[in-house]
Order: structure tokens, then C-alpha cells, then sequence
């Protein structure tokens, strides 16, 4: 049974985004597969500063995510593959959103919206990187179309990152969002 995908928004975040994204991701659950922990005020301001640079100098970086309100969900959008492990010069997708937005269709409604930008500025394919057991992630990565592509071990995890791909310049259909 398909349902409706939600009207998503993305923007360039700035600099009051960071103070949204901290109070966003300040929950354990959120940040289960990305440290573990929350993340001080400091790394979303240098976080929004990077992703302005990206959108200038590329067209493209992780976009702030509002819903229909224009509330702060969290963030989508794809930027330069950055750790010198993993696949080096790719560009990565991804997205992260705050814990009363899950299960709604945001993450793949803004996937799906990122993937048609990047397609516009040129982008022949990009990357997801997972941790084994983001069960959530791995499904936004199959409604994407995205294949598995190989694991690279992580230099400071017990286990392997899965890594998934998609040529963008083959045409991509959204998979059932249940």
C-alpha cells in the first residue's frame, strides 16, 4: 500500500539553523548511529558554516528540512565524502531528523527531493553511508533505488560501514514508503 509522501522544504541552513539542529538532535535515540551521544552547540555552528560553503561553491550541501509549518525536522541533502576512509571522492546523501518526525515519509520525501537537485547540478552518482543495524536508513536507501555497494571498515567501530550507490543519471522511482 503506497502512501502520500509529505511536502518537504529545504534550504540553505544559516547560522540560526545550528541552534535548531542541536535542540533537534539533543536525544540519545536520534544519535544512536551517529556517536552515540548528542553533539555540542559548537559542531552544528561549524556544521551550518561548512554547509554554506558547499551550497556556494557546489550548489549542493545538507539542507535544512522544515515541514509544512516551516518547523526544523532536521536535515537532507549530500556533500562531499570528507574522512580519508570510505569512498573517497564521492558524494554522500544523507539525512537525519529529529525523533517526532520519524515514520512519516520526511526522510524519503527529502531524498527524493536531493536526488532531483543533485541531478540538476550535474552529480553522475552518489554514496550512503549506514551503519549495520539503521534498519530506518537502510529502507530510506532501498525506496531511493539505491544498491548495496560494499562495507569499508570503520577506523574507530567494531564493524563495518555499508555503503549503497545510485547512478543519477538513470531514472530513479520511488519504492513503496511503508
Amino acid at each position: 500500500m503506497n502512501r502520500a509522501l509529505p511536502a518537504v522544504r529545504l534550504r540553505v541552513p544559516t547560522h540560526e539553523d545550528a541552534f535548531a539542529w542541536h535542540r533537534t538532535f539533543d536525544d540519545p535515540e536520534v544519535m544512536e548511529f551517529y556517536g552515540g551521544r548528542p553533539a555540542e552547540l559548537s559542531v552544528y555552528e561549524e556544521l551550518t558554516a561548512r554547509q554554506r560553503r558547499h551550497d556556494a561553491e557546489l550548489g549542493f550541501c545538507l539542507w535544512t528540512l522544515t515541514g509544512e509549518t516551516g518547523e526544523v525536522i532536521g536535515f537532507t541533502g549530500a556533500q562531499p565524502w570528507a574522512p580519508d576512509w570510505g569512498p573517497r571522492g564521492e558524494i554522500e546523501i544523507g539525512w537525519r531528523l529529529g525523533r517526532a518526525h520519524w515514520g512519516k515519509g520526511y526522510a524519503t520525501a527529502a531524498a527524493l527531493l536531493t536526488l532531483e537537485r543533485l541531478r540538476a547540478t550535474g552529480v553522475p552518482r552518489v554514496v550512503a553511508m549506514v551503519r549495520p543495524g539503521n534498519e530506518r536508513s537502510v529502507a530510506v536507501t532501498r525506496r531511493l533505488g539505491m544498491e548495496p555497494a560494499g562495507s569499508y571498515p570503520h577506523p574507530r567501530l567494531p564493524e563495518d560501514a555499508l555503503c549503497f550507490r545510485l547512478d543519477l543519471r538513470a531514472t530513479t522511482q520511488v519504492r513503496n514508503p511503508e
